[in-house]
């Protein structure tokens, strides 16, 4: 089973419907027993930085997601929900992140004929191996929704890359612990194969 974690991020119905659709067997939940004894983790989120954590801290998450994290459990942060997993945020200064992963989340910078936020499909340069993207081509096209990046520390966690402006680190992987920022629900039939081989972990 796949849990899904609830704490009133937008996002998690998409999640919900492409993971069924996969045939595999969710739930949506913040209750600590059952998201310890999912097979599966998954953050997604849609929304501030700031305010997600205020929200995990109000719900207790924060030390399951820390449990979660030290008992191996495959876990997957999908857009805002990579950015939680890292230190700190340009978007919500002062406010401390998860810290599981090193790195920073950095505003994409202002550039000649950039929109910001970034929306559309991008082609990502896949690197170091990552195991979210056994069977896709070299290049795939995936879909963003954002106007922070992931800057991390250690670039040999890092998956694949897109360049919007910048050179934004747009999946990692250490571990047990697993993050895109673009949106694999929305990302069409290659978004469903990283999903199916986050399942397949």
């Amino acid at each position: 089973m796949i849990a899904i974690i609830d704490y009133d991020a937008g996002n998690l119905k998409s999640v919900e419907k492409a993971l069924l659709s996969l045939g595999q067997e969710t739930v949506v939940t913040r209750d600590r027993e059952e998201l310890l004894s999912a097979d599966k983790v998954i953050l997604p989120g849609v929304g501030n930085f700031g305010d997600a954590m205020q929200k995990l801290r109000t719900y207790g998450l924060e030390p399951v997601i820390r449990e979660l994290v030290k008992s191996r459990i495959p876990f997957l942060g999908i857009c805002l929900g990579l950015q939680l997993l890292f230190e700190e945020s340009e978007e919500a200064p002062g406010v401390p992140g998860l810290g599981i992963l090193k790195g920073k989340i950095l505003r994409i910078p202002e550039g000649a004929g950039l929109k910001i936020p970034h929306i559309g499909w991008n082609s990502l340069k896949l690197e170091n191996q990552g195991r979210l993207f056994e069977g896709l081509s070299d290049e795939p096209y995936v879909y963003f929704v954002h106007s922070y990046y992931l800057k991390a520390e250690d670039e040999a966690i890092v998956k694949a890359v897109t360049e919007y402006g910048t050179r934004i680190h747009a999946s990692v992987e250490q571990d047990n612990v697993f993050a895109c920022q673009f949106h694999p629900e929305k990302s069409s039939g290659t978004g469903l194969r990283i999903l199916e081989n986050f399942s397949k972990l």
